[in-house]
């Protein structure tokens, strides 16, 4: 009965302004309470639940003064969790950009990027591109209106999607699916003095969240008389401590990835990378489902973390603990400590998540910070240290070829975790299989998932199978899907044009080399913080709705959009058109990558990808990066710890907000905004000064005036050496010399070749002669070089580094 009482109120949440959609599509000028509750009782949807219709038409106070219902009704509870949605949701716009009273049902969603980090932006998306499978839709300057006829377009996905479902536990989760999909580029708000940033799928999210965790909290204190303690006495529920922010936060990510030394290395780096996000996944539904609560309540999952809204009970408390326990005890048996889940949580009020009293917002996140920290200087018990310790070693152990971990090999000398690895590195790239379930068994062919479940990629024949079974979760591939048992859909950043690092490697334009791509959005956690507030210190963008809009955005560009951007490639080096990008995501997700490809393509694409970010973004947000390139046979986890120290040393850069490649071992001071003068490397450039100087600028120079000559690329690898040893006095000399000898002869015959000649030397003495663009050049002949150069031992005699 209390799982039927609780699957009803999520419903009755989720559903609660669903007559805005009615009212905005011209179907019915009632308010929209009404309108929903009769839309959704109609012949169209069926719904016949009195307490669900119930949550849907009297959530509103005025609504529940003149109902008769029971004081236990969950109205109830959806008013006061809409309450509290609502008021972390609508803030009133800047005095400046106020239009007037009353609603706009043709206002369009405006971006959550337009107040982030003090900005002014008035940017809105278009009602016309919601389809995110297919395309981004970026914000834009132009208000492009919300019409009746989208509106009724929408109506329709719906009412379709949800005619097709049985109102049960199983199809819960697609019912979510169906709001993500058709309401997350609505505006939860449509009033004119109000900021419409917030989507109508956020707000109905977290308005079942906040419901979820207002029942558990109640029910723990034997409490059911909701309507005196959340409607007659509903101000003083606003001050109770009644939720818990809680983080899971998995350790060892990097170094499980990308520890591996075995022939295939990009199957086995991307299977491993993908497991981890499917285990976080599987994870996070797992407590839930403990904590007998839905995905309503996970407001973020991604880079190994997991952000959750749960009710403030000791219920919660314990079962966090016992799981974090299970869950790492379940770590060490397959992957000793290799893997460690830190939990942390923190108690907070309504008025916290709005960031009240001020600074208590930003307070639950050093709180968080803090428990994670001190969870990871303890990880383990006495009792569990000496369990470790005392681990016995399997008969006849081997070392894997894959990880190095000693046990039991088969007879590929794969250990039976990196053997299932290799299985599911043919599925996750596959069209057939658009579908991975968490299964409720225990087999070496697959790999295993805590709480007894593994992990299986099926086609739709196979889930259909599936279907049949108990305990068992579904998610759908890069698509939005309803069914029964469909938990979630993955956005998965599945680009690959190859199999093996040395099929990347040949497709490169030139010297085949592999470029590694590793980046990650600067000082994210400031953003969610403390992101939102003003210029002028005023805090009432600082809410939970709009950390959670963010999360979400984020999330989209980092595992689905990026997709798109590499499939779509814009900038190229010689500025010839490509149809693609000869690459492979191995990791995309939360807010960090990992590329490898074709080192021209790396290198453009981290152009398109700063880009299109800073486009998605309205510049509030920055990359940082790094950029190795090497050959197809070096070490995997070699190039990820240098790409990421080449990525750390890009964060020095004042501002962050930079790219780092090509070092040749040389720095350079840089100011910082305090005044403090700090040494950066040479192969460190802010984007702008990477794409318009040293590319735009400096490169094209070089291509324009040695594509069109007969000079060797002897005179270019001198010029090389000259800059890099321009401290020595008499490099300037020898470099005037050396430019001279490129003069072609004086003739009429050769007069175009003259002035070009002419041209390209006034510039290179011009950049010789300041230290900046010496930099510049210095990169930029490398790439030129690596571009024209066929073999890989004319890159050794040029003394090219990478």
């Amino acid at each position: 009965m209390k799982e039927e009482k609780r699957l009803r109120l999520t419903i009755g949440a989720l559903l609660h302004d669903f007559g805005k959609v009615i009212y905005r599509a011209g179907e019915d000028s009632n308010r929209h309470a009404l309108s929903g509750a009769a839309y959704l009782s109609s012949e169209r949807v069926g719904m016949t639940d009195r307490e669900v219709l119930a949550c849907v038409k009297y959530h509103h106070a005025s609504d529940l003064r003149q109902a008769k219902l029971e004081k236990d009704a969950l109205a109830y509870i959806v008013y006061m969790a809409d309450n509290i949605a609502s008021a972390a949701d609508r803030r009133e716009q800047e005095e400046t950009k106020a239009v007037g009273k009353g609603f706009d049902r043709t206002k369009p969603m405006n971006s959550i990027f337009n107040l982030l980090h003090g900005n002014h932006g008035e940017m809105s998306y278009s009602p016309h591109r919601t389809n995110v499978e297919k395309e981004i839709n970026y914000p834009a300057a132009e208000q492009v209106p919300f019409g009746t006829s989208d509106y009724q377009a929408i109506l329709r996905n719906l009412t379709e999607n949800m005619r097709g479902m049985e109102w049960s536990q199983s199809y819960l989760h697609s019912l979510m699916d169906a709001l993500e999909a058709n309401l997350s580029f609505v505006p939860s708000s449509t009033n004119k003095m109000e900021v419409a940033d917030i989507s109508l799928y956020d707000h109905l999210k977290l308005t079942a969240a906040f419901a979820a965790g207002i029942e558990a909290r109640l029910a723990e204190q034997g409490e059911s008389d909701y309507c005196r303690r959340l409607f007659t006495d509903g101000k003083e529920f606003y001050k109770e401590k009644a939720f818990l922010l809680a983080v899971l936060d998995l350790s060892g990510i990097q170094k499980f990835i990308y520890t591996i030394t075995s022939k295939g290395a990009l199957k086995t780096l991307r299977a491993r990378s993908f497991y981890l996000d499917f285990l976080m996944e599987h994870i996070a539904d797992e407590l839930l489902e403990r904590l007998e609560l839905t995905r309503a309540n996970l407001l973020y999952s991604g880079g190994g973390r997991v952000n959750l809204l749960l009710a403030n009970t000791e219920k919660t408390r314990h079962r966090l603990r016992e799981f974090q326990r299970q869950v790492n005890a379940w770590c060490q048996q397959y992957f000793d400590i290799s893997l460690y889940m830190a939990v942390s949580w923190a108690e907070c009020s309504s008025g916290d998540l709005q960031d009240n009293p001020r600074g208590s917002y930003a307070g639950l996140y050093r709180a968080l910070s803090k428990g994670l920290s001190d969870n990871k200087v303890q990880r383990y018990t006495a009792e569990e240290i000496l369990s470790l310790n005392e681990k016995a070693i399997e008969e006849d152990a081997r070392e894997c070829k894959a990880c190095r971990h000693s046990g039991r090999v088969n007879e590929d000398a794969l250990c039976p975790i990196c053997a299932a690895m290799q299985r599911l590195s043919a599925h996750i790239m596959e069209s057939a299989y658009e579908f991975f379930a968490a299964l409720p068994e225990t087999d070496e062919q697959h790999l295993p998932l805590p709480g007894g479940y593994v992990l299986a990629a099926g086609s739709e024949r196979e889930v259909r199978e599936w279907q049949q079974r108990d305990m068992l979760r579904l998610y759908g591939k890069n698509r939005f899907y309803t069914g029964k048992a469909i938990t979630a859909r993955l956005w998965i950043g599945d680009y690959h044009t190859g199999e093996t690092f040395e099929e990347l490697a040949k497709c490169a334009k030139g010297i085949h080399r592999l470029g590694v791509l590793r980046s990650d959005v600067d000082n994210l956690g400031l953003a969610f913080a403390m992101g939102f507030q003003r210029p002028d210190g005023d805090r009432r963008y600082v809410t939970l709705s709009r950390t959670a809009e963010l999360s979400r955005q984020l999330s989209m560009f980092f595992k689905l959009h990026i997709r798109k951007i590499m499939a779509q490639p814009n900038f190229t080096l010689t500025g010839q058109k490509k149809d693609c990008r000869h690459a492979a995501i191995v990791y995309s997700g939360g807010d960090d990558l990992f590329i490898v490809g074709a080192w021209d393509d790396i290198i453009e694409f981290a152009v398109d990808l700063r880009n299109a970010f800073s486009r998605y973004g309205e510049n509030t947000l920055t990359l940082s990066a790094g950029i190795g390139i090497y050959p197809a046979s070096y070490p995997i986890s070699v190039m990820a710890r240098e790409t990421a120290a080449m990525e750390e040393k890009s964060k020095l850069y004042p501002g962050k907000n930079a790219v780092t490649l090509f070092e040749d071992g040389s720095s350079h001071s840089v100011q910082d905004a305090s005044g403090k003068m700090l040494s950066i490397s040479d192969g460190t450039y802010a984007w702008e000064t990477l794409e318009q100087q040293v590319l735009g600028e400096k490169f094209r120079t070089m291509e324009d005036f040695f594509n069109a000559s007969d000079r060797g690329k002897s005179f270019l690898y001198k010029i090389l050496e000259l800059l890099r040893n321009r401290s020595d006095k008499i490099s300037l000399a020898r470099y005037i010399y050396l430019l001279s000898r490129m003069e072609p002869e004086d003739t009429k015959e050769n007069k175009e070749a003259v002035e070009h000649y002419r041209a390209f030397a006034a510039k290179m003495l011009r950049w010789y002669q300041n230290e900046e663009d010496v930099r510049h050049l210095k990169t930029a002949i490398q790439i030129y070089a690596y571009l024209t150069r066929g073999t890989e031992a004319e890159h050794e005699t040029a003394g090219l580094r990478s």
